[in-house]
């Protein structure tokens, strides 16, 4: 029995990258075998054993052949006879085709280093044609390692395109797709991921809601790159240079797709996309069955953002009622979120990478006005009032008092 490190941890330490987990298989060896040394089996799909120190996680060698449709449709070999080129054989890109043994030797028969060195993520074999989760995970990597120069090997993207063109998405399910994009949300470059889907046509079935911003036009007074999909990347880009936060990033994501309904006659214009995003926002949380915090943030960007931009000039009244539906007060980090998105809203655009956005600073006054104000010492001697009124009132007249001294 033989084992090696394999996969990540191998194409990070190549990189000189920190290694997060560390993967390995073991050649030659059975199930009993690793049980008898007190490792716990954890796998359903294939065997996976669990270390009894270290809880690190060691996989059999395995071949395996298609035999249904999607990604789990696969038959599993694990024999003690499997070795270990075919089980890297499997994996989907060459950089991740490599292992080590334990004094270091790399073993790499399908050229992952030369690829990790010419920067390319490229196939190991036909059969990656197999897995439509492929793509995604392909787009992934590609948003991972772009800050490095990495780049896709055109008979990879290819074969991307061509499971793409043959509906294989729709057989995966929601949790694996959504599992996917939250992933590449949390990635270096996020925007990459969308880019390299609507490159090989995948963007249109995985977020038809995003894909149908491409190609609509947006006043050049205020939107240089004008294209509304190409100001939605810039935007996730901008995000991304502001926060490691992938709700807030998922939510700039969101933030424009009202604008791909809107009426046509009146482009570039898009008066009332922010009302119409609502429903195609909440649409992607059913379909991919986007978690709470996520969608709700997303809706709250939505709904509100082009308010945020003019907030310098909203009347008293208006700035309490957009800090009340964004529920400023209970929920203050879903507010910092909400902050954040219109400042790579804003940014994302050519020209405007870095510029000043004094409305969040002056937001957040505002906010502290209304936080000051002391509903017990408004109602107190008032058992006839209407306590939301005089509430209300009390926190307008603040806002009032720290606008005059902004």
């Amino acid at each position: 029995m033989k084992i090696y490190t394999v996969g990540g941890a191998v194409r990070d330490r190549l990189l000189g990258l920190p290694i997060k987990d560390r993967d390995w298989v073991v050649v030659g060896g059975s199930g009993d075998d690793l049980e008898k040394l007190g490792y716990r089996q954890v796998g359903k799909d294939f065997p996976v054993y669990l270390h009894p120190v270290d809880k690190e996680q060691y996989a059999l060698a395995r071949r395996e052949r298609k035999i249904a449709p999607g990604h789990t449709g696969f038959a599993f070999d694990t024999g003690a006879e499997v070795s270990l080129e075919e089980d890297l054989a499997r994996r989907d890109l060459t950089v991740n085709a490599m292992a080590e043994t334990g004094d270091g030797e790399l073993i790499d028969p399908y050229g992952g280093r030369d690829d990790l060195e010419n920067r390319v993520l490229r196939h190991v074999s036909p059969a990656f044609r197999e897995d439509p989760l492929r793509v995604l995970r392909v787009a992934r990597f590609a948003a991972r390692f772009k800050h490095l120069g990495f780049g896709i090997a055109p008979e990879t993207m290819q074969f991307m395109r061509e499971m793409v063109g043959r509906g294989e998405l729709a057989e995966l399910t929601r949790e694996r797709v959504w599992r996917e994009i939250e992933a590449a949300l949390a990635s270096q470059s996020p925007e990459e991921f969308f880019r390299v889907l609507r490159e090989c046509f995948a963007l249109q079935v995985i977020l038809p809601e995003v894909n149908r911003l491409f190609g609509v036009p947006q006043p050049e007074k205020y939107h240089p790159e004008i294209d509304t999909g190409v100001h939605t990347l810039m935007c996730v880009q901008a995000a991304a240079r502001l926060t490691e936060d992938p709700v807030t990033r998922y939510a700039v994501l969101m933030h424009d797709v009202g604008k791909g309904v809107t009426d046509r006659a009146r482009w570039p214009s898009h008066h009332g996309h922010e009302e119409l995003g609502l429903p195609l926002v909440r649409e992607v949380t059913r379909r991919l069955g986007v978690p709470t915090e996520y969608a709700e943030t997303a809706e709250a960007v939505c709904k509100y953002h082009t308010l945020q931009h003019r907030v310098l000039s909203l009347r008293p009244a208006t700035v309490l009622r957009l800090l009340t539906g964004l529920d400023a007060i209970r929920r203050p980090q879903r507010f910092e979120r909400f902050l954040t998105a219109c400042l790579a809203d804003a940014r994302g655009r050519p020209g405007f990478e870095d510029c000043e956005y004094p409305q969040n600073e002056y937001l957040e006054r505002m906010l502290a006005a209304v936080n000051s104000v002391d509903a017990g010492e408004l109602l107190r001697d008032k058992p006839e009032a209407d306590a939301g009124e005089l509430i209300a009132r009390g926190r307008i007249e603040a806002i009032r008092r720290a606008k005059a001294e902004f």
